[in-house]
């Protein structure tokens, strides 16, 4: 991938994406495989912000059925099949145990109706192009099998469980990326580090974007006959370019933060209520526990946004209050990240009771012809939001599209019909590096792990394993070469998993800046700088 603002001319595109988040990288796919020209402009990094800051989760949302959302609960449920079946190296199912207690809404017969009406409107999950991807209906277990099963969880009034399956997201940095790839791959211009800084206009109406390269300290002006605005939490900033500032529409954004500790549960996802009356999740993910998320109003500045002490310690008193013997601390956080989620307007006030539901509103209807802007929404619908969104371009643009592919094909490097067979097999023909570096390599970059692999070979150094995940020094070359990495962090927290469990040493810091120094020409003032930043992103608030 080749950031096209470089060399960018007088192109005009049919569709110009503002947004390289989930959103906007599935609205640039959907549109390149329909033969639209496609330019996507992302002020950092691709997947940066709420597309990184997630449960890690294709998920239908069991919890919106209290709200009565029964049509939002089946296109999630249809949606997490189809990413299953589109991205197989990324998306696996996972158990949920719900404990149930003597608690009304702990209590197993009304869960047992909610999963029930869940297993209906699931009633496509067992068409999975792998087999092994299939999920199961709920279950029951008695408490004696509870504790066996996860001894963590609070006994005192525990009378069993319920289990449910969704599917866990295993990379969703890289997941956005592959939607990037894919839209690359179907002829669309994409460039991270572009910040639209204003909008173009002919005769009243937005005909392109004025965007400053902020790595090359140029402006350049992107024109296209429609603009879509996928700016996710920054969405409403984005319009106010537009409107210059004389509408006082806003999006509503929601705080939600994640903490990593060691082991707390075993092979299933522990689902819990707090006193409140709000859902979390303990995770097993590579290795550790990932535990989230948190619901809160956030006012202010999206760009200001960071996590706080405070916050993360809120969250651990109320785990404290359901799970375990209480006793967890901060201490215990390995790392912690957080991000803002995009609330419609409209929707109701407490954030938590919110819905994930999305808009797609037609500038035009507000004297800003040739705009059309994103709200709301969840990653795991966000290909349907995008075939939706073609809806109305179709309408803007006039023109006749062909149907979408995107739900029938795979997502660019995902290319895989049963994934076990195909780590049995690619560890089988690979024997010269570990399996564990090459499983690795298949999960996270699929059919293009050979290219990794064949980096690694030419210099042993490359071929470094750098943590006990399996991942290795050809990766960073990999990152900076073919997809766009520009930063340290870019490629520890987005093209790699290397910093996304926390600090993984000075030792390996400084290897992968080093690697990095030298493929992007960093002096050692910049690689310095850069070293600064990660160790920032990696701490854990104090």
């Amino acid at each position: 991938m080749k950031r096209f603002i470089e060399s960018h001319k007088n192109e005009t595109y049919d569709v110009i994406v503002i947004g390289g988040g989930i959103t906007g990288a599935a609205v640039a796919y959907d549109a390149a495989s329909r033969g639209l020209s496609v330019a996507l402009l992302e002020k950092n990094d691709f997947g940066w912000a709420t597309s990184a800051a997630t449960s890690k989760l294709i998920h239908g949302g069991l919890r919106y059925l209290n709200n009565l959302e029964f049509g939002l609960v089946r296109e999630s449920l249809r949606e997490r099949r189809i990413m299953e079946n589109i991205a197989p190296n990324f998306v696996y199912p996972i158990p949920f145990m719900v404990p149930n207690y003597n608690r009304f809404k702990n209590n197993k017969w009304i869960l047992k109706i909610g999963m029930t009406l869940y297993d209906i409107l699931a009633f496509d999950k067992k068409w999975t192009w792998d087999k092994s991807k299939r999920i199961p209906n709920h279950s029951a277990l008695s408490r004696k099998k509870v504790i066996e099963l996860e001894p963590n969880v609070k006994r005192e009034g525990l009378t069993g469980a319920s289990v449910y399956y969704d599917c866990q997201s295993i990379h969703p940095e890289r997941l956005t990326l592959a939607f990037i790839k894919s839209a690359v791959k179907h002829g669309a211009r994409v460039a991270n580090y572009a910040k639209v800084e204003n909008f173009l206009y002919d005769k009243g109406r937005v005909t392109g974007v004025k965007v400053r390269d902020l790595l090359k300290n140029a402006t350049v002006e992107v024109r296209g006959a429609l603009t879509v605005n996928c700016g996710g939490p920054w969405a409403d900033i984005i319009l106010h370019l537009a409107e210059k500032g004389k509408n006082n529409h806003h999006i509503r954004r929601s705080e939600g933060i994640h903490i990593i500790t060691r082991p707390l549960v075993n092979n299933n996802a522990v689902a819990l209520l707090t006193p409140g009356g709000r859902h979390f999740f303990i995770v097993p993910w590579r290795g550790f526990s990932l535990i989230g998320t948190t619901d809160h109003e956030y006012v202010g500045d999206p760009d200001a946004y960071h996590v706080t002490r405070e916050r993360i310690e809120q969250f651990l008193g109320e785990i404290n209050e359901c799970f375990g013997d209480g006793k967890l601390s901060y201490d215990d956080v390995i790392f912690s990240y957080g991000g803002l989620r995009p609330l419609v307007d409209t929707q109701t006030e407490g954030t938590y009771k919110s819905s994930r539901k999305y808009e797609i509103c037609d500038n035009a209807l507000d004297g800003f012809d040739g705009l059309v802007t994103v709200e709301g929404g969840k990653y795991t619908t966000s290909r349907n939001l995008a075939v939706n969104v073609m809806k109305m371009a179709e309408a803007r643009l006039n023109r006749r599209l062909p149907k979408s592919r995107t739900e029938s094909s795979y997502l660019a490097g995902c290319e895989i019909r049963d994934m076990s067979a195909f780590l049995d097999e690619i560890v089988r023909t690979n024997q010269d590096f570990n399996a564990t570096i090459v499983r690795c390599l298949g999960v996270h970059y699929g059919t293009e792990y050979e290219a990794v692999l064949d980096i690694a070979r030419k210099k042993k150094e490359l071929a470094e394993q750098l943590n006990d995940q399996g991942e290795i020094a050809a990766q960073v070359i990999y990152a900076v070469r073919h997809e766009m990495a520009r930063t340290l962090d870019d490629i520890l927290f987005r093209r790699t998993g290397i910093g996304t469990t926390g600090n993984p040493g000075q030792m390996v810091l400084k290897k992968v800046a080093d690697i990095a120094a030298r493929e992007l020409q960093w002096d050692d003032a910049r690689k310095r700088s850069e070293i600064a930043a990660a160790k920032k992103a990696l701490a854990v608030p104090k």
